[in-house]
């Protein structure tokens, strides 16, 4: 029985180390191709091809700079994003055993957004402090505070703790997008909080290659942890006193990976603002298409999330000719639908 079990892992590891990389492909060339301008598929290949490659085709220098220093970085990070965000929802609809759990609503992306704009437009630190730097210490600081108020407030296990915990992120949400819109109207001019409107949306118009080598390694240090926890993240299915009696460090794991999901979430929203639905939606969604083991579930929301963030982008470029729109309205107005679709087909089951 060891053995056939370890085979079967064996073959769904295999089954997603095939089927990610030209699913990935295929949404990063469709991302290059499509949008204000078209380019043709073999044009973006070739700039790949002379880019990686070190090949010599022919190609325009406005259409190579328009797929290698716009569009692939673009699409790089929105896979990034997307799949971070996924993630993020995976782990904290596992650990809070909350189906409504995501960094959007326990209040992570309200507080990277708060600290982001309070370096960038309040000057806080002094010009020592990065974006990132304070991204991620608003996103700890809100969760903290949501924590905080769930445990003041008697959450526990169960139906009420599960409660709890989402109005503390509901009020721990509000509050700190109160701060944002206090720190841009008493520091940002006119137009730097049009800027900062739009980008707390969700914008991936100011990404560029310089992004991706901090969202590549905050995608692959979440998806690694998420995969070296799924046995953890299946035992707190069942509750963390279930977890513990199967040996898992629960505190140990909580702060582990509650913390990477806020790592996380704070370097997605440093980059491209505050994107909803994303950790919500996928994860259920994927529950649907493989089951609630973990083992299937991280790397199909993984690739959920990344190809979802793509499809949002080039939707957010094309529905409105010469204008792009901020992606969050994009995955909003497909997540909201989608959310409650899921909620009605689950109550069917």
């Amino acid at each position: 029985m060891t053995q056939a079990a370890a085979y079967s892992a064996a073959r769904r590891k295999l089954h997603w180390g095939w089927i990610t990389p030209p699913v990935l492909f295929a949404a990063i060339i469709a991302g290059a191709t499509i949008g204000e301008t078209r380019i043709p598929v073999a044009t973006v290949l070739q700039v790949l091809g002379n880019n990686l490659l070190g090949t010599d085709y022919a190609v325009g220098r406005i259409d190579a700079g328009i797929v290698w220093d716009y569009r692939v970085s673009r699409a790089v990070v929105a896979a990034c994003c997307g799949a971070g965000l996924a993630l993020s929802g995976v782990v904290l609809q596992a650990l809070l055993r909350n189906a409504l759990a995501d960094p959007y609503l326990l209040g992570i992306s309200a507080g990277a957004s708060t600290g982001a704009v309070a370096v960038t437009v309040a000057g806080v630190g002094a010009g020592v402090i990065s974006l990132s730097v304070g991204a991620f210490a608003g996103a700890t600081l809100s969760f903290l505070l949501v924590a905080a108020l769930a445990r003041a407030a008697g959450g526990g296990m169960g139906v009420r703790g599960a409660g709890v915990i989402v109005l503390a992120g509901i009020a721990g949400s509000q509050l700190f997008n109160a701060l944002t819109a206090f720190v841009i109207a008493k520091s940002a001019n006119a137009e730097q909080a049009r800027g900062i409107m739009f980008w707390l949306m969700g914008n991936l118009s100011g990404v560029r290659w310089d992004d991706v080598w901090l969202a590549v390694p905050a995608a692959a240090l979440g998806l690694g942890a998420c995969l070296w926890h799924v046995r953890s993240l299946d035992a707190f299915t069942f509750g963390a006193g279930s977890a513990a009696s199967l040996g898992v460090p629960v505190r140990r794991v909580q702060i582990v990976l509650i913390g990477l999901a806020a790592l996380v979430t704070a370097a997605m929203v440093s980059m491209v603002g505050s994107i909803g639905f994303v950790g919500l939606v996928v994860p259920h969604a994927m529950r649907f298409v493989v089951g609630v083991r973990h083992a299937r579930l991280v790397p199909a929301s993984a690739l959920a999330g990344a190809v979802f963030l793509i499809v949002s982008d080039i939707l957010s470029r094309v529905l409105v000719p010469g204008q792009v729109l901020p992606i969050g309205v994009i995955t909003a107005l497909v997540g909201a639908p989608a959310f409650a679709l899921i909620l009605v087909r689950g109550r069917a089951r």
